[in-house]
């Protein structure tokens, strides 16, 4: 099927989205899990852009699927304008702990990307050492991160920064953000289709890589960028988009192999590529 490019005129934060998945060259991936295993290089958006595994009329409806953003008056945006006051005067003061792992959670470029998951999955996540799940992690960024564009492009809702006249902890990336809608999170969708996936290639570190899931998308409140209802209607684009990802043979072949090479690395004893105790600590004040 022909892979058509990052498909809107609003394409700043799609262009940010383009640069964290571009940072890589493609890897190999398998063919249909029925068939007899051959490799056969991964479609790109563009060269050195890794397309994800459903085409763009495959991609969930995130229009049809989440609500409308809330409404100025509403009590459910009342909370999401106390739930990022919290985060800047309490839990993710600028400078703490927390804000700091929130600028690391920012950035979804790859290979920086790669090791979100490490300490939950105690194992290091990497080109070299886990080149399976690499791919699939960058290819289920695509699918995630653009099948919210739907509901981003019609409702164009202002972030928090921008509503508040406050700053964000990614400053270089205020003017490409305030251009591009904030409901629902594209990160956040990201993070948690990340989540859902690692919990089927280590069900047994399914706990921990849900909490950093979680965390993964509340540290788009502590960047003072998203609203708590922007993350929240992440995760629901990014349910239906991994399990959408489920009727595709290359996706289910993806999965298999990535486990078996996660299952390996893991009886190698390797320890992960970031460092856990900072991340748990910073991690503790996650509301």
């Amino acid at each position: 099927m022909p892979i058509r490019p990052l498909e809107s005129p609003r394409s700043s934060y799609r262009a940010v989205l383009a640069l964290a998945i571009s940072a890589t060259a493609g890897l190999l991936s398998a063919c249909a899990a029925n068939l007899p295993s051959q490799s056969a290089k991964v479609p790109e958006l563009r060269p050195g852009v890794p397309a994800g595994y459903l085409a763009p009329d495959a991609r969930p409806d995130s229009l049809a699927l989440v609500p409308q953003p809330p409404a100025a008056e509403s009590a459910a945006f009342a909370l999401d304008k106390d739930t990022a006051k919290l985060a800047q005067t309490q839990w993710a003061k600028s400078g703490s702990a927390r804000w700091k792992q929130a600028q690391l959670d920012a950035d979804l470029s790859f290979p920086a990307a790669a090791g979100t998951f490490s300490c939950a999955v105690n194992a290091p996540i990497s080109e070299a050492q886990t080149p399976r799940l690499y791919m699939m992690l960058r290819r289920t960024l695509v699918d995630a991160g653009l099948a919210t564009y739907r509901a981003k492009d019609r409702y164009n809702r202002t972030r928090p920064f921008v509503a508040t006249s406050t700053s964000s902890c990614t400053p270089a990336e205020e003017a490409k953000l305030a251009k591009d809608g904030s409901y629902p999170s594209g990160h956040s969708a990201a993070g948690w289709a990340w989540a859902l996936v690692l919990t089927e290639i280590a069900p047994d570190r399914a706990d921990a890589i849900l909490m950093r899931g979680r965390a993964f998308g509340q540290s788009r409140i502590a960047c003072n960028v998203h609203w708590q209802s922007d993350v929240n209607e992440g995760r629901m684009v990014a349910a239906a988009t991994v399990a959408r990802m489920h009727a595709d043979p290359v996706f289910e072949a993806d999965l298999a192999a990535a486990r078996d090479e996660l299952a390996k690395v893991r009886a190698q004893g390797l320890p992960p590529n970031r460092d856990c105790a900072a991340e748990a600590a910073a991690l503790v004040t996650n509301p």
